[in-house]
C-alpha cells in the first residue's frame, strides 16, 4: 500500500547552485552536505523513501529536511542563505545561571593566592574555591565540582614550545649559542 506523495520541492537556480557548492566545498560540515543532498534529491523528484534508500538515512530524516526547506521557502533567499536554511534550529534549554562576568570573577579569584583570602592552604581545591565564591557573593550556590570545571580549560596553559627562547639565536643567525634566552622587558 502506497502512502501519500510528499510535497513537491522546487529550487531556483541560485538555490541549486548554493546547495551544490556546499556539497563540493571541503570545509562544509558533513551534516550540512548531507542535508544539501537531501534537498537536491527532493527537488529532483525523489520521494522520502527513495531519498532515504539512496543516502542511507532514515525516512523521518528525509521528511524532516524536506518539510523544513519547504517551510522556509517563503523567506526570500537574500534574507536567509542556503547555509542558514540547513543549519540546526536553536535548541531549548535552561539559560546559564552563571554569567560571563561571574566566570571572570571566579578566574580572578583562582589567580589570587589562597592566603590573601585568609585560607590556610597553599593551593586552591574545588571545595575551597566553591566556598570562597559563595563567601564573596559571586554566586548564591555552586558545587565544588562545577567550580573546578569553571577553572579547567581544554588547551594547554602555556603556548607550545619555549616562549622566551630566541629562535634566531638557536639557528645561529645572531651569533649566539644555541638556546640563548631572550630577555623580554
Amino acid at each position: 500500500m502506497r502512502g501519500p506523495r510528499p510535497t513537491a520541492l522546487i529550487l531556483s537556480e541560485s538555490q541549486r547552485h548554493g546547495l551544490e557548492t556546499l556539497i563540493r566545498r571541503h570545509s562544509s560540515p558533513q551534516q550540512i552536505a548531507l542535508r544539501s543532498r537531501i534537498i537536491l534529491a527532493a527537488a529532483d523528484g525523489l520521494n522520502n523513501s527513495q531519498i532515504a534508500r539512496t543516502l542511507t538515512i532514515s525516512i523521518p530524516t528525509a521528511r524532516a529536511w524536506r518539510d523544513r526547506w519547504i517551510a522556509l521557502q517563503a523567506i526570500p533567499y537574500d534574507d536567509l542563505t542556503v547555509a542558514d536554511r540547513l543549519a540546526d534550529a536553536p535548541r531549548s534549554g535552561r539559560p546559564p545561571r552563571i554569567t560571563a562576568e561571574q566566570v571572570c570573577r571566579v578566574v580572578a579569584l583562582a589567580c589570587e593566592a589562597p592566603a590573601t583570602s585568609g585560607r590556610p592552604i597553599t593551593h586552591w581545591t574545588g571545595r575551597e574555591v566553591a566556598d570562597e565564591i559563595i563567601r564573596r557573593g559571586i554566586v548564591d550556590r555552586i558545587s565544588p565540582r562545577h567550580a573546578g570545571r569553571l577553572l579547567k580549560t581544554e588547551r594547554p596553559q602555556a603556548p607550545p614550545g619555549a616562549a622566551l627562547v630566541d629562535t634566531r639565536a638557536r639557528r645561529g643567525l645572531r651569533g649566539g649559542r644555541r638556546g640563548d634566552v631572550l630577555l623580554v622587558s
